[in-house]
């Protein structure tokens, strides 16, 4: 089949087409895709119904639960925007139906289009199903070759933090929303490893979910990572803020003691199962085991310390 129209319910896809080099064949793009920068400028197919810029972390969490609980949408489908992409081709994902458009907004597609475009579902769940997930859209546009290029490197830099990790291994705790806690589930624990940390509570490959402050008092990690879903390091910091800062039992944490708590920008290396997560494993390198990876260069507001109070 030959792709002339695309459509991106997906993030890290729309990341990803970049990539390949067919930026010009698509035309339509959800709201958060907003890397690299021209995505923004495509019409937009998908929005969410929650002003997630406007609310705390609670709020967020208790407008998306109560969605789920009426069994309505997160995200709307603008139709007017979709039957002027007139896609060929949508790419979607099911493994979260909060972070991403997801399958009901895909059979609304395809009840909207008259021309039945084909659906190509992105769902890895770690590392490897990551760069699988590269190869398969590459075999879909045509763009085997480049496909080869984008993995062999990214392949390579995940090899070369490998080999340059010690042996000390400190207990690391990753997590992806502060009010509630959630654990940081997915590729999020393997990055951990790979980078040099013993992952805590969490498993890969396994959905976040919730844990509460026991549980974090029972890890007692050396390191805790603060990385909110679809939040940067600013945010993540203000937020922390208002939340954790003059929490009693959280400032009795080793992590918190040492000075070991840390804020990544999540919304670009960690929350989304792209091609730039492998940045986010060299960002927690850099976290993980400082000492060996003092020569690694990683974007601009990519992680801040959160010192004591």
């Amino acid at each position: 089949m030959s792709v002339k129209r695309i459509v991106s319910f997906l993030p890290s896809a729309t990341e990803l087409l970049y990539e390949f080099g067919v930026q010009d064949d698509l035309y339509g793009v959800t709201h958060e895709c907003k890397y690299p920068q021209d995505a923004m400028s495509k019409p937009q197919v998908i929005s969410s119904v929650i002003s997630s810029d406007e609310l705390s972390s609670k709020e967020i969490n208790a407008a998306t639960c109560q969605l789920l609980k009426d069994g309505k949408d997160i995200f709307v489908l603008h139709e007017d925007n979709l039957k002027d992409a007139n896609p060929d081709l949508i790419i979607t994902q099911e493994t979260c139906e909060v972070c991403a458009a997801y399958t009901s907004q895909v059979d609304k597609a395809k009840d909207v289009l008259q021309k039945k475009p084909t659906v190509h579902s992105m769902n890895p769940h770690n590392m490897k199903e990551i760069i699988i997930s590269v190869t398969e859209l590459g075999k879909k546009l045509g763009k085997e070759s480049r496909a080869k290029e984008i993995t062999e490197s990214l392949e390579k830099r995940i090899s070369i933090v490998k080999e340059r990790c010690n042996d000390k291994h400190p207990k690391v705790l990753a997590i992806e929303w502060l009010e509630p806690f959630f654990t940081a589930g997915h590729w999020v624990p393997e990055m951990i490893q790979i980078a040099g940390g013993t992952n805590v509570i969490s498993k890969s490959g396994e959905h976040s979910r919730r844990l509460d402050m026991g549980e974090i008092i029972k890890a007692n990690p050396d390191i805790v990572i603060l990385m909110p879903c679809g939040f940067d390091t600013r945010r993540t910091v203000t937020e922390y803020d208002k939340i954790l800062k003059n929490n009693e039992s959280w400032n009795l944490l080793k992590a918190v003691k040492n000075d070991q708590v840390f804020a990544v920008d999540a919304n670009s290396f960690f929350s989304k199962p792209s091609i730039r997560t492998v940045e986010g494993i060299e960002i927690l390198a850099k976290i993980i085991q400082p000492e060996e990876f003092t020569y690694l260069e990683i974007s601009d507001k990519s992680l801040t310390k959160i010192d004591k109070k």
